[in-house]
């Protein structure tokens, strides 16, 4: 087979029909099949998409993304033979979930003409051709009928019938998107990864999305961006969701946090003049250090971390507001003394040799929320599906990224101008956990960074308790721990639509260096911190 261009197709190349994957050693993300989700998305893509549907079934046979069988069943007998079948046997069988199943993709074929005439009819060409040239259906539209005719040839044939049918549960059909353009907002720091990557690697065009990813400096202008409604959605920090439905510091306005972009990740970076000068939290009395936010888990972080050393963080220490991309400048003109940001920045310092890496915050907080992907409510109200589809995106793309065997590639994808404008170097340091950190030492540490979308509402319970202890909001105000704010429930239904293990469990104990914290008990947590360090 050849591509439109007339080069060989990745395929042709590749042993992966059933039963013989013994030169495949990955299994894709995409279709659970063994062949690398690189190579899926390159297959999958309209420059080698080819323009016959029957080569295009071929591959997607080769590709193990539905049986042979039945396409083999739909070649032997007529469209009226198949709704007779599908009618009698599926209705015929007693099984009301199956009968729904079949409702449900007819209704989202837009008719079982349709779904059968776009897969295996004699008009298939005829219909590819229209698609293209005339833009009556799309392209995804044209790839989600073939699927579907597939499965339903599966269902009403098949002697197996695949475990969907059985048992469709939650995940109901995706309808019809309101809408299939969208502006994201992102700010360059390795956080970002999910939402930015997903751009190169094709993944938003996978779920049938066209976004356009806006480049942002600070979080204060991506919060203003979005109450004003310039945005679809948003690269956040993980405590803005609770602060913007709050009112703290802006006009109340109803956003949910509905993925975390990355855990971890972050370090506390300090100039070289103090190189050998600090060991601990009580040694950065007196220091101005930038932060991102003051909603933000790098605050809240810096602020857990300064007062286990007596420091009180308003007092003792001076903290400086600044937007990321201003911190190596700052640093190296003396205006900081130090800070705590995304670890693209913390490595920088290392590089240019204008400072060092004091710590990792994972050592502060294992596993820790950093950033998220972030809609208001009222946009969700207004596209429920496209919010599904974009939000199902994001934790394809997290869990994509938190393979490490795919960090070098999401490390090179990242680093153009465009997006995060860093040194490929600083980059992979971050992403494989490979560092040095400017004080002679070496380190392995994998998980420095990691991806793991699953909004657990420990997270929201943890930072609405700090919002407490700092003074930026009373405990009435967050008296259900903002974890309303957090979309735990969507994330997990999406994961497995994706077949992606999710936790059955809402919440959980959180590992932290001065004390873990229990979110069946955070008053009691906040007053133990209170005591035990006097602020």
């Amino acid at each position: 087979m050849v591509s439109i261009s007339g080069q060989p197709r990745q395929w042709d190349n590749l042993s992966c029909e059933q039963g013989d994957v013994s030169t495949i050693s990955t299994r894709c993300v995409i279709c659970g099949s063994f062949h690398s989700t690189q190579d899926h998305w390159r297959l999958m893509a309209e420059a080698e998409m080819p323009q016959n549907p029957a080569d295009l079934i071929d591959d997607l046979v080769k590709m193990r993304m539905y049986q042979p069988a039945a396409i083999e069943t739909a070649d032997a007998i007529s469209q009226a033979e198949l709704r007779t079948a599908l009618f009698v046997s599926m209705v015929g069988n007693g099984k009301p979930k199956r009968e729904k199943l079949v409702r449900d993709l007819i209704q989202l074929a837009g008719g079982l003409d349709q779904a059968f005439s776009a897969a295996f009819g004699p008009k298939a060409g005829e219909f590819f051709t229209d698609a293209k040239r005339m833009s009556q259906v799309t392209r995804r539209k044209f790839l989600q009928n073939i699927a579907v005719g597939a499965a339903l040839v599966t269902l009403a044939n098949c002697g197996s019938t695949p475990d969907v049918a059985e048992d469709p549960g939650d995940a109901a059909p995706v309808g019809e998107l309101e809408k299939n353009n969208l502006k994201v907002a992102f700010l360059p720091i390795t956080c970002a990864t999910p939402i930015i990557m997903s751009k190169p690697l094709g993944i938003y065009e996978k779920h049938g999305l066209d976004v356009e990813l806006m480049k942002y400096a600070s979080w204060s202008v991506v919060r203003d961006a979005a109450i004003a409604g310039e945005l679809d959605a948003y690269h956040m920090l993980a405590p803005m969701p609770i602060a913007m439905s709050l009112g703290l510091g802006s006009t109340p306005f109803s956003v949910k946090l509905a993925s975390i972009e990355n855990n971890n990740g972050q370090g506390i970076a300090v100039a070289k003049k103090h190189l050998g000068n600090v060991n601990g939290p009580a040694d950065f009395k007196g220091m101005t250090i930038g932060i991102p936010y003051d909603y933000s888990n790098h605050n809240l972080l810096l602020r857990y971390y300064l007062a286990t050393g007596g420091l009180d963080p308003d007092n003792d220490v001076k903290l400086l507001i600044l937007p990321p991309p201003d911190a190596i400048a700052k640093m190296s003109t003396g205006q900081i003394d130090a800070f705590i940001l995304p670890d693209n920045f913390t490595q920088r310092v290392v590089q240019d040799d204008i400072g060092f890496i004091h710590l990792l915050t994972k050592d502060l907080w294992a596993g820790h929320p950093c950033c998220a992907f972030v809609a208001a409510q009222n946009w969700i109200d207004e596209n429920p599906n496209t919010f599904r589809a974009l939000n199902k995106a994001i934790i394809d793309g997290a869990t994509y990224a938190n393979n490490p065997a795919n960090r070098k590639e999401i490390a090179a994808a990242i680093a153009p101008r465009e997006y995060l404008n860093q040194p490929l170097p600083v980059l992979e340091a971050v992403m494989t956990g490979k560092f040095d950190d400017g004080q002679g030492n070496t380190f392995d540490i994998p998980d420095r960074i990691y991806f793991d979308p699953y909004p657990w509402k420990s997270f929201a319970s943890w930072i609405s308790t700090q919002l407490v202890r700092w003074d930026y909001t009373s405990a009435d105000k967050v008296a259900g721990g903002g974890e309303e704010f957090f979309l735990t429930d969507l994330a997990r239904e999406l994961a497995e639509e994706l077949g992606v293990d999710a936790p059955d469990e809402l919440s959980r104990i959180e590992t932290m260096k001065f004390g873990d914290f229990d979110p069946s008990n955070p008053d009691d947590y906040l007053k133990q911190q209170i005591d035990k360090f006097g602020v």
